[in-house]
């Protein structure tokens, strides 16, 4: 148990933090939990919300991100996709500044995921935490956590009430099972926050499933002017303060309004 705060930038709430191992088909993956201390006065249980995390892996901004929504009111469970490469591997920016070639293995490690096995891994990581027995839970996925919030949105409809992505990757490609080919049966509510200047993966690379889900009541698509990808993250050098801010409130409101 452990008081977090991070210069204001976190409420002022205590926090229980655990990392427990689980068993997939591909090896032993770690997961980590943060969650209020304090019990939950509705009902013993707080609000599930899983997170994929992005490129760089989980690192620093990834546990100070999940410590902020826990102090929101919410269990987050963030499963180890890069578990088949080594455990809890993470890339801080001050780490590729120092070593360059950092860069590429973080380019390794992405391109090993696919979308059954990161379906297998939110699968394990729910069964490991009890949260398999959970009805309502909420997903966000940051660039290639995208792809699998809209993934484990229609594979479960009727347990994931949410989802919000986050400056958003492969949402579209050239596959017959692309996103964007089923993006119009979508039925939960689902936000997402994309930069126009984002230089990694453009409005333009994603019209296809925009367009998909436009007709959608529930699908609000929020472009921030000149935000770049990874805009969520303060470490970051292309980090935007109104983008981050902008989709933190709407996600916010949006799981307030469908976990509780």
């Amino acid at each position: 148990m452990s008081q977090l705060r991070n210069g204001g930038y976190l409420p002022d709430m205590e926090l229980l933090e655990e990392i427990i191992e689980t068993a997939t088909d591909d090896g032993e993956m770690a997961i980590v939990i943060k969650q209020p201390a304090i019990t939950s006065v509705s009902d013993g249980a707080w609000p599930t919300v899983v997170i994929f995390h992005d490129g760089p892996g989980i690192r620093n901004a990834t546990h100070t991100f999940m410590a902020k929504l826990a102090a929101e009111g919410f269990r987050v469970i963030c499963p180890d996709l890069y578990h088949r490469q080594g455990r809890l591997l993470g890339i801080n920016p001050e780490d590729r500044a120092a070593d360059p070639s950092l860069s590429e293995k973080m380019q390794m490690w992405l391109m090993s995921l696919h979308d059954d096995g990161i379906q297998h891994d939110f699968d394990c990581a729910l069964n490991a935490t009890g949260a398999d027995n959970t009805d309502r839970i909420a997903v966000l996925g940051f660039c290639l956590g995208a792809r699998a919030v809209f993934r484990s949105m229609m594979r479960m409809p009727d347990r994931i009430v949410a989802g919000a992505t986050w400056h958003p990757s492969f949402l579209v490609d050239d596959e017959p099972a692309s996103p964007h080919q089923t993006a119009a049966d979508l039925a939960q509510p689902l936000y997402i926050g994309i930069g126009s200047a984002d230089q990694v993966q453009s409005i333009k690379m994603h019209q296809r499933f925009f367009e998909a889900v436009k007709p959608l009541p529930d699908v609000e698509v929020e472009i921030f002017d000149g935000a770049d990808h990874g805009f969520t993250w303060p470490d970051h050098p292309t980090y935007d303060e109104e983008a981050a801010r902008g989709c933190w409130d709407k996600t916010l409101a949006l799981f307030n309004a469908t976990l509780r």
